[in-house]
């Protein structure tokens, strides 16, 4: 295998490849997105200098993805925090966890998505949609909503929210340990079709976890929940901070 085979390969390992070159395809993507508010303090605790907060709800949000263009089918969970970087509104990433390999390495190495590897469920139970994440055999979080009560009042504003861009913070060492990439990365979905959208109550209850810290931002008012369904592609990212520039 030549140089130019190896530049060629999507990821490693060389033999099979974890995952495809992007940019990626989903279909029938389900979300819940429960929202409440937190601790102003502990917002500003956890973002990453230069994002400046943007108010104090924050939201915990359930993934179902069963088709995912070079990815498989997987569930996750993530909380997210409303920033600014320079005054554009985005979404900067704490924490996320998936139950599947490629998406998981593909997410870390490429966009540097805060992956590490959980069991979420998004299921409806009667007459409830459900979230719940299990993490090193705890069950940390759990999220319930009223299953298709009521429907946004303006689509565009749920289509806007969809392309709002998500912030991580892409952290790659190098050979000798130390940072080889420390960036905020910026990622904004496109081909947004919005197939369902439906608001109502919702609940979520955080349990404190060493490893799955989604409780260091309590819960302090329920503002309710928002479930999707929809197709959208995931491009390549652009740096919007570089540490180490």
């Amino acid at each position: 295998m030549n140089k130019q085979d190896v530049l060629k390969l999507s990821s490693m390992p060389l033999q099979s490849p974890t995952y495809p070159t992007g940019p990626y395809k989903f279909f029938e993507r389900q979300y819940m997105i429960i929202y409440y508010r937190t601790d102003a303090a502990k917002i500003r605790q956890m973002l990453p200098e230069p994002l400046q907060p943007d108010g104090d709800v924050v939201s915990v949000q359930w993934l179902d993805l069963p088709d995912g263009e070079g990815f498989g089918a997987y569930s996750a969970a993530l909380q997210a925090i409303p920033c600014t970087f320079k005054g554009e509104k985005c979404n900067f990433l704490v924490q996320m966890y998936v139950d599947n390999c490629p998406p998981l390495a593909g997410g870390r190495e490429i966009w540097g998505y805060p992956m590490k590897f959980g069991i979420a469920k998004l299921e409806t139970a009667s007459d409830t949609l459900t979230g719940e994440l299990t993490y090193a055999k705890q069950h940390v979080a759990t999220g319930t909503m009223v299953y298709k009560h009521g429907s946004p009042s303006d689509i565009g504003e749920v289509e806007a929210m969809l392309k709002r861009t998500q912030v991580t913070l892409k952290l790659i060492p190098d050979i000798d340990g130390s940072p080889a990439i420390a960036q905020l990365v910026g990622i904004t979905f496109e081909n947004i079709v919005v197939k369902g959208a439906w608001t109502g109550a919702a609940r979520l209850d955080l349990v404190d976890s060493v490893n799955c810290p989604m409780a260091d931002l309590p819960v302090l008012e329920q503002m309710g929940g928002l479930h999707l369904v929809t197709d959208m592609t995931l491009p390549y990212g652009r740096v919007l901070h570089d540490y180490l520039g």
